[in-house]
């Protein structure tokens, strides 16, 4: 039976990786939840060093994949004290403890380490980023590097999948704004879009398969270490999403694209991840996002273009 330690066994990604892992058989899986503790996940703030190395002491995981962060380009700016120590300071302490016990550790990234001037960018290819986020995320993948050179770092760029609120991910969240433009906006203006960054929206199923897979290689004694990344394949604008998120739900939403740039934190335009290491591997699989977005939608309630349920 191969031990495996979800942090962040509760959110947008840490519930995909738990129901891969529970599906198949050989594994034992123990999953940590901060606000959404439930039966089956072990309540775990992991800013406390010691309740980290109790837990990691009390399991003896194999593995180790830490899902969980402060994920939210707003809030990391403005309390960059909270982002440092959720995706650096927790980090550190985990892979320490993971060290200390013998277990691998896999760390979830971002593609946000880059400026997203000159994409696609490689693994080896130099971080520049232009925000706190970005800055906390390459901090705790260095943290984890220093613990163990053997552990792995995930860059991953925007997540999606089934959801517990629309807000979990931000391609989600464009649904309210979607859903209230089909019924009229009070001032009778239609919902804008930005239509001037690209991202590569990606599924968490997906990428919760392909970590299966990379734990499956380490249980076969191949090595897995460094940094790799993973991305969807869809250059996707917000407007283009918002689109396709209307005709997902079948309602006629009026949407005009943004041509350029107004978030207050500063975002990189396009900072696609080239995944062609784990492509020629044969690892991982992705969802068109029309099939995965419908999957997504058809799972969480809501109530027509009169109003959301489900929030």
């Amino acid at each position: 039976m191969f031990k495996v330690a979800v942090i962040g066994g509760s959110g947008l990604l840490g519930r995909a990786i738990v129901q891969e892992l529970n599906a198949q058989s050989g594994w034992a899986v123990s999953a940590t939840a901060f606000r959404r503790a439930w039966p089956g996940l072990t309540a775990l703030d992991i800013r406390d060093s010691k309740s980290v190395d109790r837990f990691i002491d009390d399991t003896r995981p194999d593995a180790i994949v830490i899902a969980a962060a402060e994920r939210r380009p707003d809030i990391c700016e403005h309390e960059p004290l909270v982002a440092r120590a959720l995706n650096v300071d927790a980090v550190r302490a985990i892979a320490n403890a993971a060290r200390r016990c013998g277990a691998w550790t896999l760390s979830i990234s971002t593609d946000y380490v880059f400026d997203g001037s000159r994409p696609p960018y490689l693994p080896a290819d130099p971080p520049h980023p232009i925000n706190a986020y970005g800055t906390s995320k390459l901090e705790g993948e260095r943290a984890l590097m220093e613990a163990s050179t053997s552990s792995c770092v995930l860059r991953l760029p925007l997540l999606y999948g089934p959801i517990v609120d629309w807000q979990e991910s931000a391609v989600t969240s464009l649904v309210p704004a979607i859903a209230a433009s089909a019924s009229g906006l009070p001032d009778g203006k239609t919902a804008v879009m930005d239509a001037w960054a690209t991202r590569y929206p990606t599924y968490t199923p997906d990428v919760a398969v392909l970590i299966r897979q990379l734990l499956e290689r380490r249980l076969q004694g191949v090595p897995v270490c460094g940094v790799t990344h993973w991305s969807g394949d869809e250059p996707m604008t917000k407007y283009d999403i918002a689109l396709s998120i209307a005709s997902a739900l079948g309602i006629q939403a009026r949407i005009s694209p943004q041509h350029h740039p107004t978030d207050a934190t500063p975002r990189p335009r396009d900072c696609h991840l080239d995944s062609s290491t784990l492509d020629a591997m044969g690892l991982g699989q992705r969802t068109s996002f029309a099939v995965a977005i419908k999957k997504t939608l058809d799972a969480f309630p809501w109530q027509g273009s009169a109003g959301l349920d489900g929030g």
